[in-house]
């Protein structure tokens, strides 16, 4: 017998001693492994489709599997061109609080060049939330109106392997705004 050989035997070996208790009886190989540990991969669970604009053409609608990662809220996206489990991912996006986004930590130019207000972006009627009830992706749809986002395109179809060009991706209708639009926060104009 070959050193790899044992070595495989011995594995199989004590894998079998393992799943056997004391006295026999056969364990599950899943009540004897501790329970999963979370993991930042863990709860994209807010499926919402749109299309993007990529280097100037519409494209999608993309799949965007999200999850809030901060109350304001920040939201991040897993962007998919289909739900296939082996689809690549093809994009990520943030969404973040206008309350933030709206402020000097972003400037004007950098704001109408790279982000987008999802508001704008709802009222066109190409975002749809799925796979939850009329009223719960209605509240979805409110919380995400209060926010802006970043489309970082990573991996275009037509490229078997990733490039490594990173593409800012926008919005179908994007709307650059005003100054006074940016400095007021995301609030209406004239609120404080």
């Amino acid at each position: 017998m070959t050193r790899t050989s044992t070595l495989a035997l011995s594995c199989t070996i004590a894998a079998a001693a393992f799943l056997l208790g004391r006295h026999g009886e056969v364990r599950s190989a899943s009540a004897s492994l501790p329970p999963p540990v979370p993991t930042p991969a863990d709860g994209f669970t807010i499926h919402v489709l749109a299309p993007h604009v990529v280097r100037g053409q519409v494209m999608g609608p993309y799949h965007h599997f999200c999850k809030v990662i901060a109350s304001d809220p920040i939201i991040q996206c897993l962007v998919f061109q289909s739900t296939d489990s082996m689809a690549p991912l093809e994009q990520i996006e943030y969404i973040v609080a206008k309350t933030i986004t709206r402020t000097p930590v972003i400037s004007l130019g950098d704001w109408n060049r790279n982000w987008h207000d999802h508001t704008q972006e709802i009222a066109t009627g190409r975002v749809q939330v799925l796979d939850l009830p009329p009223d719960q992706a209605a509240q979805v749809a409110n919380t995400v109106s209060a926010t802006d986002g970043i489309i970082f395109h990573l991996w275009s179809r037509e490229e078997r392997v990733p490039s490594g060009r990173v593409v800012i991706a926008q919005s179908v209708g994007h709307v650059n705004i005003s100054r006074e639009e940016k400095m007021s926060g995301g609030r209406p104009a004239g609120t404080n």
